[in-house]
């Protein structure tokens, strides 16, 4: 395993949106590479590539309310070379395009970038019918893909070069908005490798997106009491690192995963597959468990889908008296 990965030593509410910082680095690639195109389903204002499309007018292409049809077209475009970011919000960027995202992009083998915004209970105020909690899980059933939750703007500026190099189906979801910084200017990020934040011996959080935040204020409440808790970012939920998975498991002989999205089919599922076939270990899995999302502010969300640090305290010392 590699060393620890370089984090603040105090996190803060970072100054740029997610959005921002996305769309920056987006255009900083875009200048460089003239594949680089940007489809749009009406949402360009709210995902944050409405400059992406002023800067590029001609390489930023609206469609209007067609998610399916404009997926479909990203898919021939990449065919004929180009490099198409399909932007949306991630019940449109997933659940609503789902068969052109494993037809017109997996089987046909056309590696688009499909981008997902309002991750999880971040939907916020948009409720339940806006709210993806299972957007991961549709695409990580597609073969072969990437599905990525950065952490962070760190992590999503260090990401997107890789994301444009893969060359098949990637999801990257993400917040909106500001979220808790994380990670220090120099952190390094590889696409299918976790990254170890904190180390432990007595339990492991492998967490994504933003529960990174709450699993690292979770270890820091468990330090407290004595326990001694590794912390990993697994900001590639597909494919998952699972020399981290093994090694976290007879290192500490107990896990627990955190996630902004149904315990169904995400992070949660994958690494509870793959113990059952090759560790098995404790693990205990926080999430959204079986319920649709509803409307309110994040810190009511979090409570009120059990999502918050303190949740995750309490599965830790339930998953540390099952070794």
């Amino acid at each position: 395993m590699s060393g620890l990965s370089k984090i603040l030593d105090k996190r803060v509410l970072d100054d740029v949106a997610m959005r921002d910082a996305y769309c920056d680095k987006l255009m900083e690639l875009a200048e460089k590479d003239e594949r680089i195109l940007a489809i749009e389903v009406d949402v360009a204002n709210s995902m944050g590539t409405n400059r992406f499309a002023a800067r590029f007018a001609d390489r930023s292409i609206a469609c209007g309310i067609q998610e399916a049809n404009a997926l479909s077209m990203a898919s021939g475009l990449s065919i004929m070379g180009y490099v198409p970011f399909f932007h949306a919000f991630g019940i449109f960027a997933t659940r609503r395009v789902f068969d052109q995202a494993f037809l017109s992009c997996g089987y046909a083998k056309a590696p688009v970038k499909i981008i997902g915004g309002d991750a999880g209970v971040t939907a916020s105020a948009n409720g339940g019918t806006h709210m993806p909690l299972e957007d991961m899980a549709l695409m990580r059933s597609i073969p072969d893909a990437i599905v990525i939750e950065p952490t962070d703007t760190v992590a999503t500026r260090a990401l997107l070069p890789q994301i444009v190099q893969a060359d098949v189906v990637v999801y990257m979801r993400s917040c909106r908005k500001q979220v808790m910084r994380v990670y220090d200017y120099s952190a390094q990020f590889k696409i299918g490798k976790a990254n170890i934040l904190r180390e432990g011996k007595d339990a492991s959080i492998f967490a994504c997106g933003i529960m990174v935040h709450e699993a690292l204020t979770a270890a820091e409440i468990l330090e407290k009491e004595g326990m001694s808790v590794r912390v990993v970012d697994f900001f590639t939920v597909k494919p998952l690192d699972v020399d981290m998975v093994h090694d976290s498991a007879l290192k500490t002989g107990a896990i627990v995963t955190a996630e902004n999205h149904s315990v169904t089919g995400a992070l949660g599922s994958a690494v509870a597959e793959y113990l059952s076939e090759h560790i098995p270990t404790p693990l205990e899995r926080v999430g959204v468990r079986d319920s649709y999302g509803e409307v309110g502010d994040v810190p009511y969300l979090m409570k009120r889908f059990n999502l918050t640090a303190e949740d995750i305290v309490k599965t830790v010392r339930r998953a540390f008296v099952r070794k």
